[in-house]
């Protein structure tokens, strides 16, 4: 295949951006999207040109780190994939790509496509976690009655890789997804109870301290979330909200 990229450049944070177009040919269908991206790199390294910045890590849709806007749609018009497992089958020969990085006033542009997604961790750290006692009396957690379902559910939730494709394809930037799963995760299991009523209000206050907006329920989240994680975590995380305020 031969292409038109349309890609987003920006030197640093603090300098204006603009997309630049540029050609690449002899594209494998069987190539991935970032394999293409590589094929570009090597192009402008030869010819003396920046290579285009943009996060990478496992390419096996694990690690949350590829995060690409591609023709409008976060990590690119398929479904159930980050931008790593896109492949240009999805593409046709001839075809204009539009390339962006993630857009949210909680994600700077660090430099071309790389965008600062630490808010992320800065919530977690806020109270995504459960403190364990390491005395060497600790409860085996296999002596732990939970049902298949709660079990279930909470490893739904817990296949948020934190990716924030659900931060940029919102029309508010909500985090409210990521929240609500990394909520829920805790929230559907005993281990969890202890400090369920801190963690919901230190993680939305987090949340709301790093400027993401409200959920308004378009739902864009949970299409283009590459784990499919459903809207009831974020009604789960209102829920326990709620509860917070009265326990």
């Amino acid at each position: 295949m031969n292409l038109t990229l349309k890609i987003w450049r920006q030197k640093d944070s603090k300098s204006k951006g603009q997309m630049v177009d540029y050609k690449v040919t002899e594209i494998s269908e069987h190539m991935s999207f970032l394999e293409m991206m590589d094929v570009l790199n090597e192009q402008l390294v030869n010819s003396g040109e920046e290579p285009v910045a943009f996060d990478h890590d496992c390419r096996e849709g694990i690690c949350g780190m590829c995060s690409m806007y591609i023709n409008g749609e976060a990590h690119g018009p398929d479904r159930g994939v980050t931008t790593c497992q896109l492949h240009m089958r999805m593409f046709k020969d001839g075809d204009t790509i539009t390339i962006e990085p993630f857009r949210a006033a909680a994600f700077p542009v660090i430099k071309d496509l790389v965008v600062d997604r630490m808010a992320f961790e800065r919530i977690q750290q806020a109270g995504g976690y459960i403190s364990v006692n390491t005395s060497g009396n600790t409860q085996d957690a296999n002596s732990i009655p939970i049902s298949k379902h709660a079990a279930d559910e909470a490893m739904d939730a817990a296949t948020c890789i934190g990716c924030g494709a659900c931060v940029a394809t919102c029309k508010n930037s909500s985090a409210m997804l990521f929240v609500g799963a990394k909520v829920s995760q805790f929230a559907l299991l005993p281990q969890g109870q202890v400090e369920a009523a801190d963690r919901v209000r230190n993680m939305v206050a987090q949340m709301d301290l790093e400027g993401f907006g409200n959920c308004t329920n378009t739902g864009a989240c949970e299409i283009e979330c590459p784990k499919g994680i459903s809207l009831e975590n974020i009604a789960r995380m209102n829920r326990e909200l709620m509860k917070s305020t009265v326990s």
